[in-house]
């Protein structure tokens, strides 16, 4: 069956602005009220009806404050002290010396925070809506008489085939059928150019295609495809508000108690109450409770752009103070693609079929490794035959019967532990070796060598310069390979022939923190799960890896994860620098508004001014400069 994948239904609905300001009161009834209130007020003055309308103003502004009052209690007693109370007290102070103008001022800025946030928030996170927005709900099945029907990309199964009309999202993961074709990964990835795929080769689910319909084959459901995983971890991002709450705290009180003292002494000196009223109508820092949750949304937001998933805020915040970088070397500083460079063969076994036992027994493993002996038997073609008893020791090596004989493939220790005879192999820089054994005996030795990655060296300068005090290679491979990578790219400290839990423990005794450790493959789950931060490089969001991390990288490009720390360090200094404009801008109108050259409603409106300018610099985070090292340019 043949199906025709990327569509999104049209509804034919599309709430303009007219639907939008209907559903604003259901959205958000207090504001609407706080308006309505503000407009009979200023009627009833306007006509002359001043009693009436101090009545009505002060009354709405005294109801609203006794809520937020019993909402910050709550707030209080969970162990947060936020800066509601500066609002409350404005707005008793102000209802209290007649100024109920104000006080329904101070109202709307407190009630319309909310609203103004989530208009903030939804610029910042556009990257991320954008996700979540592109993935497709609907396909055409194309029966084999060449009639389509429309289904849920749900019922899509393994084995289908995908018919991919131009400009339709893929579904689901698959692999292109017929002739080539080019695919816009730029959302997913990040990559800006077209990338072009022949017959057989896998096409990402969320590629856009390009130019001309194409089909191609089902290789996972739709739950199981990266782009699902993509979006889940998406959502999670945009929901995370933690770093909020404590950057919040960590300003609210001392600001709260310098207002007070400003205020109280505004007042001792004046002698005069309305002058306390008229400080703390400027001294309410909505800054400190919206600036913040912008720039990290922003900064999540850009990051999305460019091919990095950060799961959550918390990450963003420990990824710009990261002091240790930790690196697992094969697939991450290497492309993971080791090539056989030759086979030392111990008679009386000849070279080939040395190759393709080894080749049999490790055509079920899921090892890099063993992926590579794979290829190079193939390339010599040599067809591997069935295996039979087959183990993996994760990091180890495989066992497996071939041909009614016994196979041992993998580390030399691994292979020593039932050929004692094994023979160390001479290796040159960069080198590495596979043991083999055939019943017991040693067989002899696969040599290969993995390339270092063209930007590895980079992007450890790179992480030195944004102040990671020390970088690290983590492996499982011999201390020789391993200290030749490290060489290469001026890295002082190695940790050869790591097991997974030796890695995890390197990751927690590090003195220098947060860690940051950068993994690609399923054995480093548990490290990037114990690391501050953890990333997942070139996952695309469906292995135990990208699972594990904090921050996902959808394409095998290092230089993404010095990006993400510069990200994460430049969103926390947008956030700081909001928060800081917020309240520097406060001070200054309160020092003003102490000597009583601000009158209560104009100080309100002066604030309302400070929180979109403060709102505006957080908006800075979604983005930087235009060429970045560790960010491609889009």
């Amino acid at each position: 069956m043949t199906l025709s994948v990327g569509s999104r239904p049209d509804t034919g609905v599309h709430p303009g602005r007219a639907g939008r300001l209907l559903a604003f009161p259901r959205r958000y009834p207090l504001v609407a009220v706080t308006l309505a209130v503000l407009a009979v007020v200023l009627g009833l003055l306007a006509a002359g009806q001043s009693v009436p309308a101090q009545w009505l103003g002060s009354g709405w502004a005294l109801a609203v404050a006794v809520r937020v009052a019993w909402g910050m209690v709550g707030d209080v007693l969970a162990g947060h002290w936020g800066v509601d109370l500066l609002a409350v007290t404005a707005i008793g102070s102000t209802v209290a010396v007649g100024e109920y103008l104000a006080s329904l001022v101070v109202v709307l800025m407190l009630t319309g925070g909310q609203a103004l946030e989530d208009y903030a928030a939804n610029r910042a996170r556009k990257e991320l809506n954008a996700l979540l927005e592109r993935a497709p709900v609907l396909a055409h099945r194309l029966h084999p008489d060449g009639s389509v029907q429309d289904v849920p990309v749900e019922e899509v199964r393994p084995g289908d085939e995908l018919m991919v009309r131009p400009a339709e999202v893929v579904p689901v993961d698959g692999e292109l059928v017929g002739a080539d074709a080019d695919f816009d990964e730029s959302s997913i990835t990040g990559e800006s150019l077209p990338v072009t795929r022949r017959a057989g080769e896998p096409v990402l689910s969320g590629a856009l295609n390009e130019q001309r319909a194409v089909v191609l084959r089902a290789t996972a459901t739709v739950a199981d495809s990266q782009y699902s995983q993509i979006v889940a971890m998406v959502r999670e991002a945009a929901a995370s508000r933690a770093p909020v709450v404590r950057l919040a705290d960590r300003y609210a009180v001392p600001f709260t108690a310098f207002a007070f003292l400003v205020a109280g002494l505004a007042w001792w000196h004046h002698g005069d109450p309305v002058v306390f009223a008229e400080v703390l109508v400027v001294a309410t820092p909505c800054p400190l409770l919206i600036a913040a949750p912008v720039a990290f949304l922003g900064g999540m937001s850009r990051a999305a752009r460019n091919g990095v998933i950060i799961k959550n805020a918390g990450t963003l915040e420990r990824l710009a103070t990261v002091r240790t970088a930790a690196f697992d070397k094969t697939g991450t500083i290497t492309y993971g693609r080791p090539e056989l460079l030759a086979v030392h063969a111990r008679p009386p076994f000849r070279p080939d079929e040395l190759l393709l036992l080894a080749a049999s027994a490790e055509q079920y493993s899921s090892h890099v490794l063993a992926a590579s002996v794979r290829e190079a038997a193939q390339a010599r073609g040599l067809a591997p035959v069935p295996a039979e008893d087959a183990h993996e020791e994760a990091t180890h090596g495989v066992t497996a019967t071939v041909g009614g004989r016994r196979v041992v493939v993998g580390k030399r220790a691994h292979v020593a532990r039932c050929a004692p005879d094994v023979v160390e192999q001479a290796l040159g820089p960069g080198e590495l070796a596979v043991y083999v054994a055939v019943e017991g005996r040693f067989a002899g030795t696969l040599v290969m060598s993995d390339r270092v990655r063209a930007d590895a060296a980079a992007t450890m300068a790179d992480l030195a310069r944004l102040g990671v005090r020390e970088i690290l290679v983590l492996s499982g491979d011999a201390r020789a390979t391993v200290e030749h990578v490290a060489t290469a790219l001026g890295i002082s400290r190695v940790l050869p022939e790591c097991l997974p839990e030796d890695k995890v423990r390197a990751v927690r005794d590090a003195p220098d923190r947060p860690v940051l450790m950068v993994g690609d493959g399923v054995n480093d789950a548990p490290v990037l799960a114990a690391a501050d931060v953890g990333v997942a490089m070139g996952a695309r969001g469906a292995t135990a890896a990208s699972e594990s991390a904090d921050v996902v990288v959808l394409t095998e490009d290092l230089a993404r994860t010095a990006g993400a720390v510069r990200i994460g360090r430049r969103t926390v200094q947008v956030a700081l620098q909001s928060i800081w404009l917020g309240i520097a801008l406060s001070v200054v109108l309160m020092l003003v508004a102490a000597t009583g050259a601000i009158p209560a409603i104009v100080g309100a409106l002066s604030q309302e001014v400070v929180d979109l300018l403060a709102i505006l610099n957080a908006l800075r985070a979604l983005g930087g400069p235009r060429r970045e090292r560790g960010l491609p340019t889009r």
